[in-house]
């Protein structure tokens, strides 16, 4: 019985190499791939069709939302529950709303951040395919790894032959 795969991946040496194999198969068409390597490389991000994420307008509308959250708590509990005229000051007196309001709003855009980075990273992940590599345990000290998947509308033979054409270490099968 043939095991179902994850993906193809490409082992190389040198960062150099794996950011021009990264840029070659963006441009042959791969989108659906993922780049491994010890230490950030720039330029792997956009070489392999990364896009803006949407974590920033996350945060914002968490932000928003925890302030007026924090101002119309405030403002029903001293205008409209319970309304006391303390020393002639007004009921609706804003400023004294302010420090809680901004406490509020920072602590929903930060909840707002940590949450919505967890679950568009699809984390937390225990497991993953790449594990299956026995040599993909050097991803984290001294080798790159360009992985595309199978899921690409590329054909995985194709996927094989082009990784082939690059010239890595070695070529993986991922099984799932």
């Amino acid at each position: 019985m043939k095991s179902k795969l994850y993906g193809v991946m490409a082992e190389f040496a040198q960062p150099e190499e794996l950011l021009q194999a990264a840029r070659s198969a963006y441009a042959e068409g791969y989108r659906k791939m993922d780049a491994y390597s010890p230490f950030p490389i720039e330029g792997v991000a956009e070489a392999i069709g990364f896009k803006k994420t949407r974590v920033p307008m996350l945060v914002l509308i968490g932000g928003v939302s925890g302030a007026f959250l924090a101002y119309g708590m405030q403002y029903y509990s001293a205008v409209k529950d319970y309304a006391l005229n303390v020393g002639g000051r007004p009921l609706h007196s804003w400023p004294s709303f302010v420090p809680i309001t901004f406490e509020m709003t920072i602590l929903c855009a930060a909840f707002a951040a940590v949450f919505g980075m967890l679950v568009m990273n699809g984390l937390p992940r225990p497991y993953h395919p790449v594990f299956n590599v026995p040599e993909f345990k050097l991803a984290s000290q001294t080798r790159f790894f360009l992985c595309i998947k199978v899921t690409d509308p590329k054909v995985v033979e194709q996927a094989k032959a082009f990784l082939n054409s690059l010239k890595p270490i070695a070529v993986h099968e991922v099984e799932l």
